[in-house]
């Protein structure tokens, strides 16, 4: 059977997905494709990909779309830049600063801040100017997890818009096992999946517990066992249902 494919930008960690995926599908292979942000739509419609996990907003001609989270902004900036003696800074506060912003940026926020004069094709690239202390840069908080590195220090923007994280594919392309990924991304079961998961095995499961002889029906659990012929009290002695006394030993005879 061919692969299904994901297509998956930087900074979205796709793992518990995978997880469950080959828990549940685990004769469907899947195969993950890193692909840079700008062009992880052209790629999804050009048939290189099944679904795509891409950076929001995305052009939807032809695609269907479901944002499944946000990610707060950051601001990286030098180990010894005047931002590392707070634990966040506000939009603000980057009025002052030299803002270098990359090419390849995913943010799309039009920020406070002299920009740096300079064309700066790449994130890395923007990361060197920070750690030399010529400019700040805000993106997404997984990337700038990415890009931390000796000589470079990161604070929360808390005024700032968010970076939106989302699942995409082609809509006329949408099958069952599109709907499966759908599912395990929305957190649903695999009894509740609408995709290929959620039918059951053949054979079933031949676990004791869902199991009994003789057509008899399962007990609840912790139900103790009824004793044959319908009683459940336990008889002492012949022909007697009441215990017999204990004799007291005389004083001075127990034990020591």
């Amino acid at each position: 059977m061919s692969a299904f494919r994901v297509l998956l930008v930087p900074g979205v960690n796709p793992d518990r997905w995978l997880r469950v995926w080959r828990e549940r599908l685990a004769d469907v292979p899947l195969e993950v494709v890193v692909v840079a942000a700008d062009e992880a739509v052209a790629r999804l419609r050009a048939g290189e990909g099944d679904v795509a996990l891409v950076r929001l907003p995305v052009d939807r001609d032809g695609l269907s779309v479901i944002p499944l989270y946000e990610e707060r902004t950051v601001v990286l900036v030098a180990k010894d830049h005047v931002f590392t003696a707070v634990d966040e800074v506000s939009a603000s506060d980057l009025a002052d600063e030299v803002v270098v912003v990359p090419g390849d940026d995913v943010l799309v926020w039009d920020c406070p801040g002299e920009r740096f004069a300079g064309d700066v094709a790449t994130t890395p690239e923007a990361v060197d100017l920070v750690a030399a202390g010529h400019a700040v840069l805000v993106l997404p908080h997984s990337l700038g997890r990415i890009h931390q590195r000796r000589g470079v220090a990161s604070r929360p923007v808390v005024d700032a818009p968010g970076s939106g994280v989302g699942l995409a594919w082609v809509t006329d392309r949408h099958d069952e096992l599109t709907e499966e990924f759908i599912g395990i991304v929305r957190g649903r079961t695999a009894a509740s999946s609408r995709g290929r998961g959620g039918a059951e095995p053949s054979g079933g499961s031949s676990s004791a517990s869902s199991r009994t002889r003789g057509g008899d029906k399962p007990r609840a659990t912790g139900e103790k066992p009824r004793a044959a012929g319908g009683s459940q009290r336990r008889s002492t002695g012949k022909g007697s249902s009441t215990p017999k006394p204990r004799r007291t030993p005389p004083k001075g005879r127990g034990r020591r």
